[in-house]
């Protein structure tokens, strides 16, 4: 309580700036989200913690490949860069998903509305088009129940849509370590119909050995009406990254060394990962009175996946050393919104249904060093998730709104085993899992510049395919693994000052059961089980305002208590794991800011000053090590011209200033002690684009 109490002092004390002719310059103006309540609302309204990041700071002065380089200023949010393609980024919301070996878990990802996660809650951050985004929206805390399969938030994308006059962008991003990002853009409206796309090739010799990677994406967007009252959203996107090469994690002595090597078991056994996706989805909405509003989503996709292990799998039970994995995915979203009056008050409610599957061919080859040897796996993985939600917007009093809401989910698995021999027998099978989830908040509007809010609920995560496929001993999927329960509080102070400034604070406590942790990672196949109770608390700190003269800064803090509440074990053989260990891969603290300064008539001229800071990283629920923490500084420069009807733009950025070396992400668990993902040293971006409307 003392720390979030002097967080808080100091914060408020920071937001109160002069009310000066040259404080209003830049006026920060509280955004307005949908992801908390689905319908468009001012952030500042809401009892939950919830960001929104614009297309600036996503798109210009950055490489625009990865959510890391403009999530790491959202508190709560950990979103750790690997420098390895082929394992995607560690995102970890108060603590959630940090377990996850590669992917996203814990947190829902969307785009454009479509589930961006998959049915079993596994999901890839690899497939957002950062190039076309509009803006990111990032929800922390126990409303992200209302989305599902998840405990921990939720992070939207939204692309951007054509501007009224047909506008052409090419752009080209080049710098250290042979990284390059080609984008070519173009959108506008004609005849009632709104279109953008875009596409993008990137290309990396990587920063360590053997972490050659490239990329190719395409995002479309179309949007037009059928009629009076009926809107009509379509969304394109494809994902390709051919053999993205995996140099794996290093120990401590490999990573102290040289950590730009790649252990020697990436080469012997080319570690490697092929990923492709297309996905496609269709959003209508139509108004029935004045009040009233249907909306339909429907999306359906197709993914494949092979991937080779750092190992051979030659045993008839081993699932052998290459995975393959290839699907298709659908599901449907429909929901009914009205706005009533309850008590002569307004009453916003929104009741919907969702349907979801994914049916996936699942096969494992021996790693012949590389090369792809015989069949040891052979499945067909299905799940499917039935849910129906409702959710109430109230203001009883003009002083208090309340917002809450509930979901049913019903997760089921069901895998058909075709591998079977005299030493592997049929591993069929299939689990079931259910789970009603209550949330609410309310919020004391103390002023017109003040909101006070609490919230509580409960979060439901079951196991993904991923996590069931492999157990410690014997083979076939680990149906032991249960889903885990949160129950979560939280307590939060919105507030402005002098109309460009803006201060949050929020605390949390959330207490799981069955808590899904690794039980042991080697050669990029993990295990997994159930542990006993955990606890994370926290408090979250942000400031955001201008200060005159061009000059605007930005300040978050997290600290986070995330530990096992009772005892628990991991391993083969089992090793306790004593109650108040901490929870590995996650800083007990995490800090970034940032001071920036522009001159509109220096040729658009920018430049800013970034610092991050992050705690040590435990590399496993026994705290027997730890990526030391880090702080590191980035700057950024950039210039902007228009001309008639072109508008260009040119950049710089220098990372790491300081030339750190430091440990950008751990291994959770590894049993070859090759915990360690060495960020990059020293590094450069430079990049320019050209902008014309026809």
């Amino acid at each position: 309580m003392r720390r979030i109490v002097a967080v808080a002092m100091l914060a408020i004390a920071a937001g109160r700036t002069p009310d000066t002719a040259s404080a209003q310059e830049v006026l920060r103006v509280d955004p307005l989200v949908i992801t908390a309540t689905r319908i468009e609302e001012r952030a500042f309204d809401l009892p939950v913690a919830i960001d929104s990041i614009g297309a600036a700071r996503i798109q210009q002065g950055q490489l625009q490949i990865n959510l890391s380089e403009s999530l790491a200023r959202v508190p709560g949010l950990v979103v750790q860069n690997r420098w390895n393609y082929a394992q995607d980024l560690e995102v970890s919301s108060r603590g959630f998903g940090a377990r996850a070996s590669f992917g996203v878990r814990g947190i829902r990802l969307y785009q454009d509305g479509i589930p961006a996660t998959m049915p079993d809650g596994q999901g890839q951050t690899g497939s957002f088009s950062l190039a076309s985004a509009q803006r990111i929206e990032v929800l922390r805390g126990p409303f992200s129940t209302l989305y599902g399969n998840a405990a921990g938030g939720v992070i939207s994308i939204f692309s951007e849509d054509g501007p009224p006059t047909p506008t052409a962008q090419a752009q080209v991003i080049g710098g250290s370590y042979g990284t390059w990002n080609a984008i070519a853009k173009f959108g506008g409206e004609e005849h009632g119909v709104n279109f953008s796309v875009a596409a993008n090739h990137f290309a990396t010799d990587g920063y360590r050995d053997h972490s050659e990677a490239s990329r190719d994406q395409v995002n479309a967007k179309l949007k037009f009406a059928l009629g009076d009252g009926t809107r009509v959203t379509m969304i394109a996107n494809s994902l390709y990254q051919p053999e993205a090469q995996d140099p794996l994690g290093l120990t401590r002595a490999e990573w102290q060394a040289n950590p730009r090597q790649a252990d020697a078991a990436a080469t012997l056994f080319d570690t490697r990962k092929t990923v492709g996706q297309q996905q496609g989805g269709a959003t209508i909405e139509r108004g029935i009175g004045a009040d009233t509003t249907l909306r339909v989503t429907t999306y359906a996709g197709q993914r494949s996946v092979r991937q080779y292990l750092a190992l051979s799998g030659t045993a008839d039970t081993s699932s052998g050393g290459v995975t393959d994995l290839s699907g298709n995915f659908a599901g449907v979203d429909l929901r009914a919104t009205t706005r009533i009056a309850l008590a002569g008050r307004p009453l916003t409610l929104t009741v919907g249904a969702a349907y979801d599957g994914q049916n996936q061919a699942r096969k494992g080859f021996v790693n012949n060093n590389g090369a792809l040897g015989d069949l040891r796996r052979d499945e067909d993985d299905k799940v499917r998730n039935q849910d129906a939600y409702v959710q109430a917007e109230w203001s009883p009093l003009e002083a208090w709104s309340l917002l809450a809401g509930a979901r049913y989910s019903d997760v089921r698995f069901d895998s058909v085993d075709h591998y079977i021999t005299a030493t592997n027998p049929d591993d069929s099978g299939g689990v079931a899992f259910s789970h009603s989830s209550p949330v609410g908040g309310v919020v004391w509007h103390a002023a017109d510049n003040i909101n006070v809010y609490t919230n509580w609920g409960v979060g439901f995560e079951t196991p993904t395919f991923i996590e069931l496929a492999y157990r410690n001993v014997g083979t076939g999927l680990n149906f032991a693994l249960q889903p885990a329960i949160s129950r979560s509080t939280e307590i939060g102070v919105k507030a402005t000052f002098a109309g460009t400034q803006r201060v949050n604070l929020a605390a949390f406590s959330t207490q799981t059961s069955n808590e899904i942790i690794i039980d042991a990672a080697t050669g990029g196949r993990t295990t997994y089980k159930n542990a006993g109770k955990t606890r994370r608390r926290g408090v979250e700190a942000q400031w955001e305002g201008a200060l005159g003269g061009g000059v605007s800064a930005y300040a978050a803090y997290t600290y986070l208590s995330a530990r096992f509440a009772e005892d628990t074990t991991t391993g083969t053989p089992p090793l306790l794991v004593p109650s108040g260990s901490r929870l590995p891969a996650v800083p007990a603290a995490s800090a970034y800011a940032e001071l920036a300064w522009a001159r509109v008539d220096w040729a658009g001229f920018s430049v800013a000053l970034e610092a991050q800071y992050a705690d040590k990283l435990y590399v496993n629920e026994r705290n027997t090590d730890a990526a030391p923490s880090y702080a590191v500084a980035n700057v950024r420069a950039g210039f902007e011209q228009r001309v008639a009807a072109w508008t260009l733009r040119e950049f710089a950025r220098i990372n790491n200033l300081a030339d750190r070396n430091y440990v950008g992400s751990v291994i959770v668990g590894d049993t070859n002690g090759r915990f360690f993902e060495p960020a990059a040293r020293r590094n450069y971006l430079i990049g320019a684009s050209a902008n014309v409307r026809f």
